[in-house]
């Protein structure tokens, strides 16, 4: 059986688990390291919290943690790999880059699309640096409403990356948009669809865009429960219910795109806003979501599914 890796260990598809498909430890925005009247980052404080975190997500019967944070926005291997081992819960991180109006794109926007893919390939097989870690996942990301011709290569060099390693890959999508074009791309590459999630697809409460989608035979990631000032959370239900209702269970994911720490500063959101996000907690989809969805009606098989079986068909 094909081996993961995780940022402790390699382990097989068996070992997730429960697995939250889009989370984050940490993300700093690029430049936040020039930022001298940012907060200071406390390190050892945020390692306790994040630790305390995840200690509540194993008691609720986790057992895998995916945290596709690309290498352009504050990914930090090693403080991941503390908090595995402090935990007992699989995190697994991710090799790529994230799109272009916030990523750290000067320097690789020179690169080709095979020089961007060697990138990814090293970091999947050799380590990330020095650390000996390997990412297990790759991630790439699109603005709304466009591909650029940067965030294009970057999603070639996923592809081909993918091609070279078998390793699976996670995007971002803004506003629920651009998936198809996402797989498109993927598809000219000759990329194994179902080894692809479209992530943030929950941001379209449209069935046509995400069944056009699912038939192509990728899964979709329903994974920004909690975030309603972006998306209503009784959207996302609506959709995820009726997708589930047809036939789907087998192509989707569930998260939350949660951030447990940021670097420099994080989302400065006004406070009726912030009322927003009361639920966006990493707990959220096994404290709340599964009970709404089998108040209406969800079976346990297909709550399984998606919490279960579909990551380790994925990850296969």
């Amino acid at each position: 059986m094909k081996s993961i890796n995780t940022v402790t260990s390699s382990i097989t598809a068996e070992n997730l688990g429960t697995t939250l498909m889009h989370e984050h430890l940490m993300i700093g925005w690029a430049g936040w390291e020039l930022d001298c009247a940012a907060p200071k980052f406390e390190r050892k404080a945020a390692l306790k919290a994040c630790i305390e975190r995840l200690k509540e997500l194993k008691d609720l019967g986790l057992g895998t943690f995916v945290d596709p944070c690309p290498m352009d926005i504050g990914r930090d291997v090693t403080f991941m790999a503390e908090v595995a081992s402090a935990t007992g819960v699989n995190i697994i991180c991710a090799t790529g880059l994230y799109k272009e109006d916030l990523g750290s794109t000067p320097y690789f926007r020179q690169r080709s699309v095979d020089e961007i893919a060697e990138v990814y390939v090293q970091e999947l097989t050799k380590g990330i640096g020095n650390t000996g870690i390997k990412a297990g996942i790759i991630k790439c990301a699109t603005g709304k409403g466009q591909v650029t011709k940067y965030e294009e290569n970057c999603l070639r060099a996923a592809g081909r990356a993918h091609l070279r390693t078998g390793a699976p890959i996670t995007t971002h999508t803004e506003d629920g948009t651009m998936g198809c074009e996402q797989l498109e791309i993927f598809a000219s590459e000759g990329v194994d669809l179902a080894h692809v999630v479209i992530g943030h697809s929950c941001g379209s409460a449209d069935l046509g865009y995400h069944t056009a989608m699912l038939d192509r035979g990728c899964i979709l990631g329903f994974d920004r429960f909690g975030l309603d000032f972006v998306h209503p959370d009784k959207l996302r239900l609506a959709a995820l219910i009726g997708l589930l209702g047809v036939g789907y269970e087998k192509q989707l994911v569930l998260s939350h795109d949660t951030v447990a720490c940021w670097l420099g500063r994080g989302l400065d959101l006004p406070p009726e806003t912030a009322k927003l996000i009361e639920n966006w907690k990493p707990t959220h989809v096994l404290k709340n979501i599964v009970p709404a969805l089998k108040k209406a009606g969800v079976p346990d098989d297909k709550v399984r599914a998606m919490l279960v079986e579909n990551p380790r068909r994925y990850f296969s």
